[in-house]
């Protein structure tokens, strides 16, 4: 096995470890809606008496849970909303996403994406070919809609052949929506009951629709490529 490989499965092991070690730590206790209200108090004291520490560390944590697959990342930004307020709030949870999500994308094309692409270059040259063409419009639909989980989007993203660019800035503005609505709704975290109090069927039908408006270019192409093949 070449010396590529040790540190591609070191890594791997690595990543493994922490998911590991952060799942068994008890962290997840932390992460439901009432102990965010038990310490809602404290933490809005750390944060007028500390803001940009407060910031730094908000960022980290929501790094780490995107990172580590911790669940509860919608918890977090209503916890920033509640914090720093719903523009703030959806600012610092961007940023924290987006860092956690690059490092997830880039651990899987470091370890397993190049292997992937180079063992079934012939299998895959139709998908790259399209999705180079398609593929921006592809992942922001997606995260429009956030019908698939976000930690499998970065997962799949890593095993195709966009780029780094494309996939850092098509997160960060897929997500800000959601993350705007969370972060808002952060603003009354003592009278939110659960998640389904947020996801109203209007903004359910608005992230559809803007999903749905990213998606149109492809969808138009592909309807026209199918009516020029009939003809």
């Amino acid at each position: 096995m070449s010396n590529g490989w040790h540190k591609r499965l070191l890594i791997l092991a690595v990543i493994i470890m922490g998911i590991i070690a952060i799942h068994m730590s008890g962290v997840r206790q932390y992460l439901t809606l009432e102990a965010i209200k038990i310490k809602s108090a404290l933490l809005s004291e750390y944060v007028a008496t500390s803001y940009s520490k407060a910031v730094l560390f908000f960022i980290a944590a929501y790094c780490a849970a995107v990172l580590f697959l911790l669940p509860g990342v919608a918890l977090l930004t209503i916890l920033g909303g509640y914090l720093f307020g719903a523009f703030w709030g959806a600012v610092y949870t961007n940023i924290g996403a987006t860092l956690g999500a690059v490092g997830a994308f880039c651990v899987v094309r470091y370890v397993v994406g190049s292997f992937v692409q180079e063992r079934y270059a012939v299998q895959l040259a139709r998908f790259n070919s399209e999705f180079e063409q398609q593929g921006t419009a592809y992942l922001l639909g997606i995260h429009f809609i956030a019908v698939v989980p976000f930690f499998l989007v970065n997962i799949l993203a890593g095993l195709t052949r966009v780029s780094l660019w494309t996939f850092m800035w098509t997160t960060s503005l897929g997500i800000f929506p959601a993350s705007l609505v969370f972060a808002f709704a952060g603003k009354q975290l003592h009278e939110i009951t659960s998640l389904r109090d947020i996801l109203t069927p209007n903004i359910i039908f608005a992230f559809t629709l803007i999903a749905f408006l990213a998606l149109l270019p492809t969808i138009v192409r592909s309807i026209t490529r199918s009516l020029g093949k009939r003809s």
